[in-house]
């Protein structure tokens, strides 16, 4: 594929997992919908890692070293918040993690938390299209 291309594909990929990860949301399934939430944003640095280094994104999904990698100027409280964000990524954690970070995620916790990855995800897609 070509630079554009790849691109389009990981935003595409992104948008379907916000419809995703807010439906996980609306019927309850917390955790599940924030580690979505992590791929949403994920799939957008990729996207900008694309847009601005090389084809070939890296095979990590520690979204701060993503952006850094990415060179992607970020605030100390964007920083913050990938930071929190890469927490979500259940895919390689061990059970007692997971029922956890299950408790952890009431309605009030993963209401903030999709809210901080759509306002993020909102910045990001501006600057792609730039």
């Amino acid at each position: 594929m070509q630079k554009k291309e790849l691109i389009t594909y990981w935003i595409e990929s992104s948008e379907q997992d916000v419809s995703a990860m807010e439906h996980l949301f609306e019927k309850g399934d917390y955790s599940w919908s924030l580690f979505i939430g992590h791929l949403v944003i994920e799939k957008l640095l990729k996207a900008w890692y694309v847009q601005n280094i090389s084809n070939t994104p890296p095979f990590i999904h520690n979204l701060v070293r993503l952006a850094e990698k990415g060179e992607l100027p970020l605030e100390e409280k964007q920083l913050d918040y990938l930071d929190t964000i890469s927490t979500f990524n259940l895919r390689a954690r061990y059970d007692d993690y997971k029922m956890e970070f299950n408790h952890k995620c009431t309605r009030e916790f993963t209401a903030k938390w999709i809210d901080i990855i759509r306002e993020f995800r909102a910045w990001i897609k501006e600057k792609l299209t730039k």
